[in-house]
């Protein structure tokens, strides 16, 4: 049994009452929620209460001294762990070089205080230090920030991906008396047809793309070509996540979009290896492109290395294609 306690954290006092970290405690309003994490080593549940702390500390940060009356109070509702280290079958394969990343959902009690730009990029960046510079995650955190009454709406409309979260998350933090809905089905036939919808509206995007950015390189503007090629990265990616879940986060960050497209399906995978240091730069320099291609002069990037994207993206763009219409089959 986790042994680990709110006091640990240093929350703030009115979060510390539903603290789950590895044990149970009554509840009422979500019982569908699991909170064990002793399937999880205890370095993992120690790094996932890292993680609470950090997103606790941010946002208070964030939100202190703003005068709106949903603004001074903001409150974080719940915070779940959902994807592979939820179900249990995260990956760590250092030979291949990949590593699944903790998923965790943040809900809020206000619609604005969602907006991933406006209240938590500090907590982004907070994250990513504790995992590249500090050491103290072994695995990259992506977070997605709703708002209760969003999640909600999609529960009530089916939404598979909210369903996965409610059947598979562990709640690390929970207020008390802010229930999740439960969750209806969305008919087979409408959920085909949004799927398909999705599909002919992100993958033709996203060849669109890609063909600008064979112009650009064709005439020696490498930076405008890496940004090109990113944004056809991310539609590939949207593409097949609206396909499988009905759902994409509102995101440009690439290793966020690959992680989680790779957690659904391990044959995506192979669409950017990971196993050479020119690959690796190479997917860090198409990370980057979405700011740094257009607003960085020290960007930099030259024809080997765009041409590798480029057969990358042709790969990825070949597996979204064929496991979309598989699902579209099945």
């Amino acid at each position: 049994m986790s042994r680990w306690i709110a006091t640990a954290y240093k929350l703030p006092d009115r979060c510390k009452a539903h603290i789950f970290l590895g044990f149970s405690a009554p509840r009422r309003e979500s019982a569908a929620m699991k909170t064990s994490l002793d399937h999880l080593p205890e370095r993992k549940q120690q790094e996932l209460g890292e993680i609470r702390r950090i997103l606790f500390e941010e946002f208070e940060d964030t939100i202190r001294g703003r005068n709106a009356p949903h603004r001074k109070a903001g409150r974080i509702l719940k915070i779940v762990l959902f994807g592979s280290y939820a179900r249990g079958d995260w990956v760590v394969d250092p030979v291949g070089g990949y590593f699944s990343d903790y998923d965790v959902l943040v809900v809020v009690n206000h619609e604005e205080l969602a907006d991933p730009l406006e209240y938590w990029t500090k907590a982004e960046d907070h994250l990513l230090r504790a995992h590249t510079i500090s050491k103290k995650l072994s695995a990259p955190a992506n977070i997605i920030t709703h708002s209760l009454t969003d999640v909600n709406k999609q529960l009530k409309k089916g939404r598979p991906f909210f369903k996965d979260i409610l059947r598979d998350g562990i709640a690390l933090y929970e207020a008390p008396d802010h229930p999740f809905e439960k969750p209806t089905t969305l008919p087979e036939d409408e959920a085909r047809a949004e799927a398909q919808y999705h599909f002919e509206k992100c993958f033709p995007s996203a060849e669109d793309f890609q063909t600008l950015a064979g112009y650009a390189m064709g005439g020696g503007m490498n930076n405008k070509a890496a940004f090109l090629y990113h944004q056809a990265a991310e539609q590939l990616y949207n593409c097949f996540q609206l396909v499988a879940t009905l759902y994409a986060p509102k995101s440009h960050k690439l290793n966020l979009l690959r992680s989680r497209c790779e957690q659904l399906d391990s044959r995506l995978t192979a669409a950017w290896p990971r196993d050479t240091k020119f690959a690796r730069r190479c997917f860090e320099l198409l990370r980057v492109a979405y700011v740094d291609a257009r607003y960085s002069d020290h960007f930099k990037i030259n024809v080997d290395e765009l041409n590798w994207i480029s057969e990358r993206i042709d790969h990825l763009k070949q597996l979204v294609n064929e496991i979309c219409h598989e699902r579209f089959e099945s």
